[in-house]
């Protein structure tokens, strides 16, 4: 048995080079970016109304004229207009192109317009209400950097310089199996001694928040199907996540199976809690890489937190950032074991703090519904005290 340290120094040696790929801009929402993004114009390209009202000189207008006659309208999307008499005013809409020989806008609120005369009501400021050119970002400049991970935010820039197609990081192909005779489909009334499948879920829709698209696949604890089984997933993925077969049970055959199909075992047990049984290895032919955890559904959500997401960001060669809170209570951590705990979050004085979710063991599904991540505490004489800095693992 290793330590937890161990166990993840071995796990990110065997990254994957998975490379990159080019999808369509709509289709790398969730994806990461392998490519740096510019400014292909000004942003914004022009200075942008951000009132509806009216554009005025204010040197000959503020001071000078009461009575402001109307000579022009202007709206986003036309061309710019040019104010022809500077003790005069262009109406003037939000987006639209700042006319020429303007320089400030003032609202339809604090106007009174009559018969296509204007009088100003509030005090005015030279250049208000203006989104000037190049003030968000000139051309040229870099708006976007590699590694940057692809929300609606960033569709969005994407679009505004440009790009139909995005180059993003390559996704491995992942195999979500689960074992058990005692699993059923989520659909199924299950018998007393059946349970629904859960953990292979779980996996995979935690997959889908990163871009991957797993496939998953139910082995029964029968060691010709379960060879069978792995044969062909081995065969088919760059990476297979299973679920329950590598304890010490008469029926947990995946560790001997795995040897009999040519995967090279890195490591087989940890010296932590959940997850302690975690089973890693390569295979030699295809390289595909196995994560096999405990059956339990918190020692299987930890362990993909722990470990998986850190072997594919270190493929991806991106820095995953290490995040710390506060203990809200006294925890005590003897050896020799590294305890994952569940905890909820809080911020306090702009600090994150973490309180202890209460839960039945690493069978006790339901505790990661109040959860927002996992405190790794390593084991040591001492008791981890109130406010102490401790790291955070955020699962949410």
């Amino acid at each position: 048995m290793i330590t937890f340290k161990e166990a993840l120094q071995k796990v990110l040696e065997h990254p994957l080079d998975l490379g990159n790929e080019q999808v369509p801009l709509l289709d790398s929402m969730g994806r990461y970016l392998d490519e740096p993004m510019y400014a292909d114009r000004d942003f914004p390209p022009f200075h942008r109304v951000t009132k509806d009202g009216i554009a005025i000189q204010f040197d000959a207008v503020i001071g000078k004229v009461q009575k402001i006659r109307i000579e022009d309208v202007a709206s986003a999307g036309m061309a710019q207009l040019s104010l022809e008499d500077n003790a005069c005013c262009i109406e003037v809409m939000t987006g639209a192109v700042l006319p020429k020989n303007t320089d400030t806008v003032i609202m339809y609120e604090h106007l009174t317009i009559e018969d296509g005369l204007v009088t100003i009501n509030e005090s005015v400021t030279k250049g208000q209400n203006i989104h000037y050119k190049g003030s968000d970002e000139s051309k040229g400049a870099q708006i976007l950097s590699v590694g940057t991970r692809i929300t609606p935010a960033e569709i969005g820039v994407m679009a505004s310089v440009g790009k139909p197609m995005i180059l993003v990081k390559k996704v491995p192909k992942v195999c979500c199996i689960a074992t058990g005779n005692e699993l059923v489909d989520v659909d199924v009334t299950p018998e007393p001694h059946q349970i629904r499948k859960s953990n292979s879920l779980t996996m995979l829709s935690a997959l889908s928040h990163l871009g991957i698209k797993g496939s998953s696949l139910h082995l029964l604890d029968d060691k010709k199907s379960i060879e069978e089984g792995l044969s062909s997933a081995l065969r088919e993925n760059d990476v297979l996540l299973l679920s329950g077969g590598v304890s010490k049970g008469k029926f947990d055959f995946i560790p001997e199976i795995m040897d009999s199909l040519g995967v090279e075992k890195i490591f087989h047990r940890v010296a932590q809690r959940p997850g302690k049984p975690f089973w890693f290895g390569v295979h030699k032919e295809s390289k595909t890489v196995i994560f096999s955890f405990p059956g339990n559904p918190v020692s299987t959500f930890a362990n993909y937190h722990l470990y998986f997401l850190p072997w594919l960001f270190r493929s991806w060669g991106i820095k995953m950032e290490t995040q710390f809170a506060k203990l809200t209570v006294e925890q005590d951590i003897t050896p020799p074991l590294t305890r994952f705990i569940q905890v909820s979050t809080h911020s306090k004085e702009g600090c994150l703090h973490v309180t202890p979710v209460v839960e039945n063991g690493s069978g006790d599904l339901t505790s990661l519904s109040r959860a927002d991540g996992f405190i790794c505490l390593e084991p040591r004489e001492l008791a981890y005290m109130v406010e102490e800095v401790v790291r955070f693992i955020p699962i949410r």
